[in-house]
């Protein structure tokens, strides 16, 4: 039996450190928002032959009047070449603003058929509706969750047993959010997506655990130390949630190498910090969770004999 109450520190020290490098990257690389929370424009064509990534910069400057990123990729599948300019600012660019710079861009090159492949044009309100919107849903998944464990679990103080499980969800939802900060991926919708399902996951792993802690509470009578009884639960739910943990980690680590080798960005954004965040549920729900509902009901106990 490991002693996971008794190493708590250790735990916390782990959390700490990771918040910290999460900190500094934040300064370093600030926050990026995608344009779809901010508004703003994300282009891409198709071409042939080769292209000067400092010429379409300039074009584009100039066609729009805005600071334009270039980028161009290459399908490994397909051999489909790609220009991907993202263009900066809170706003949207007109269909009149893109007529141009077609029409700029297959002028400079016009061997090498430059087609608009994609165009992803967001208004900044909307934008930002959207960001409130998506927010507002994981903060409904929060509230559902603790009403849920409150309920569920009253054998063991349902109300202290969800307001932790939530603790621990904070914690990865906070690992998720560094790791696109530190990764420099803007936040989008793929970071809505991951903090759902990292939710799911993770308080899934949570509940199982809890439902050891009831077990074992009824079989004692309730004479078990609840330092004991969290670490003999815990133990017993380590190998599911170690081989859970892994079998999802070795999924999205195959999607995300298949995403570089074709070089799907969309896909890299989502499967990069669902790995991540993967790691870090299994971790608060064994590391955290337990030992802080332990510190809670040992707090509870003392004040009452005070």
């Amino acid at each position: 039996m490991i002693n996971f109450y008794g190493k708590r520190k250790i735990f916390f020290i782990i959390s700490a450190v990771v918040a910290l490098i999460g900190i500094v990257a934040i300064c370093i690389n600030g926050v990026a928002l995608d344009i779809s929370f901010k508004g703003g424009a994300i282009m891409k064509y198709t071409y042939e032959g080769e292209v000067d990534n400092t010429a379409v910069s300039q074009i584009a400057n100039t066609t729009l009047g805005r600071n334009v990123t270039v980028q161009t990729t290459t399908d490994i599948a397909t051999g489909t070449n790609r220009i991907v300019l993202n263009v900066a600012g809170n706003e949207a660019i007109s269909i009149e603003q893109q007529n141009a710079l077609d029409a700029a861009l297959n002028e400079k090159y016009p061997e090498s058929n430059i087609t608009l492949s994609e165009s992803n044009n967001v208004q900044p309100f909307i934008g930002a509706r959207f960001l409130r919107k998506s927010l507002l849903a994981v903060a409904i998944a929060f509230v559902l969750i603790v009403i849920y464990v409150w309920v569920r679990f009253k054998q063991i103080s349902g109300l202290s047993a969800g307001v932790m499980a939530l603790l621990a969800l904070l914690h990865d939802c906070l690992v998720v959010f560094f790791a696109f900060v530190i990764f420099k991926m803007p936040l989008n919708d793929n970071f809505i997506a991951v903090l759902l399902t990292i939710i799911g996951f993770s308080v899934n792993d949570t509940i199982i655990i809890y439902d050891r802690i009831r077990e074992n509470k009824i079989t004692a009578k309730h004479k078990m130390p609840m330092e004991e009884l969290v670490n003999k639960s815990t133990s017993q739910s380590l190998s599911r949630s170690i081989n859970t943990c892994g079998t999802t980690f070795v999924a999205v680590a195959i999607i995300y190498i298949f995403a570089c080798v074709f070089g799907i960005d969309s896909i890299k954004s989502f499967a990069l910090p669902l790995s991540l965040g993967l790691i870090s549920g299994s971790y608060s729900s064994l590391c955290i969770a337990g030992p802080l509902w332990v510190m809670w009901q040992k707090h509870k106990e003392n004040k009452k004999h005070a």
